[in-house]
Parts: structure tokens; C-alpha cells; sequence
């Protein structure tokens, strides 16, 4: 069951995100458009009461209780985010809006970026983290809570890849490659 809703879930990102970009460009009607992208924290909310009622009605803690919250983890780090960068090609393509902010390439500004993406998903992973710690509480010492730790563990692997990310960019700046001058070949 929570597999199912995760998957409705999803499914209702995109609808939700379609449906609130429509009505913003192809309907003019930009807060209701606005109001439309607000509901999909409601989402979230669905699937982690649904996630609660489903351990506290004795369910095994499994991985799709995990995935669960590694889902709501994902909304709420880079949630925002992602309909941010949708929305800014949307306007672009089809409405004639600005061209969207492209990311940099090199130096500085590349290392800003990436502490940036770091940081997203470091909320994004503790998030998850602590809500399978909250699974993992309310389970209590009776359950096989294996499987939820196992997510935790993920969780921790993926704010290390972001922030070695990071650090490499940091460290070892990309650079611009330099441009060559044409020569002219003399006579």
C-alpha cells in the first residue's frame, strides 16, 4: 500500500505541477496557479500520516517505509527547487519569459553552486533521517527496524557524495579553458 501511494504521490507532483503551470501561463491566472503548486506539501503530509497509520497499525517497518520518508525528504530539500528550475523553463518556452539562469560553469561561481546543491540535499537527506528515526522510535525496541536504519545509512551516503562534490569543486575549482588567440601566418 505505501508503494501505491508513494507512486500516486508522484504522480500528483507532476499533475499538481502541470495543472499550476497551466493555469500560470496558458490560463493567466498566476495565483491560482501559485495556489495549485502550494498543495503539493499536502502531498507529503498524505503520505507520511498514511506512512504513521500504516506502522501504527502494526506493520512491519520495511523498505517502503523508508522510501517513504526519503520522499518527503527529497519535497522538502530540493521541493521547491525543482519547480523553481520547471517553472523558469516553462516561461522561457512557451510564454516567451526570460531565458532561465543557467549554471556556472567555472571558478567561483561553479563552487557556489555546488555548496549550494550540497546544502539541498543535506537538508533534503536529514529530513529523511529524522523522520526514520521518528519510524524508528515509534516502533520501539519490539520491531525489526533494520530496513529504516539501512535508509539512514543511504541518507548519510548521499550527503557525503554532495558534499565531496563540493569540496572538489572547492579544492580543485573548475577552469576556463583559455582561449586561443588565431595566429597569422605571415607571407
Amino acid at each position: 500500500m505505501i508503494v501505491t501511494l508513494i507512486v500516486i504521490c508522484e504522480v500528483g507532483f507532476w499533475v499538481l505541477l502541470a495543472a499550476g503551470l497551466a493555469l500560470r501561463y496558458v490560463a493567466k491566472k498566476p495565483r491560482l496557479g501559485a495556489a495549485v503548486l502550494l498543495l503539493e506539501p499536502l502531498l507529503e503530509v498524505v503520505l507520511l500520516v498514511v506512512t504513521a497509520i500504516d506502522l501504527k497499525n502494526g506493520a512491519e517497518p520495511d523498505w517502503k517505509h523508508g522510501l517513504a520518508a526519503v520522499y518527503i525528504g527529497y519535497t522538502v530539500g530540493l521541493g521547491h527547487y525543482t519547480i523553481k528550475w520547471i517553472d523558469a523553463r516553462v516561461a522561457h518556452r512557451f510564454v516567451g519569459g526570460p531565458p532561465p539562469v543557467v549554471r556556472p560553469k567555472y571558478g567561483v561561481g561553479r563552487m557556489i553552486h555546488e555548496w549550494k546543491t550540497a546544502a539541498r540535499w543535506t537538508a533534503g537527506a536529514l529530513v529523511a533521517m529524522g523522520l526514520l528515526q521518528a519510524a524508528i522510535w515509534y516502533v520501539g525496541g519490539d520491531g525489526d527496524v533494520g530496513s529504516l536504519r539501512m535508509w539512514q545509512e543511504k541518507m548519510l551516503f548521499v550527503i557525503g557524495i554532495n558534499v565531496v562534490i563540493a569540496v572538489g569543486y572547492t579544492v580543485f575549482p573548475k577552469r576556463e579553458p583559455a582561449r586561443r588567440e588565431p595566429t597569422r601566418v605571415e607571407r
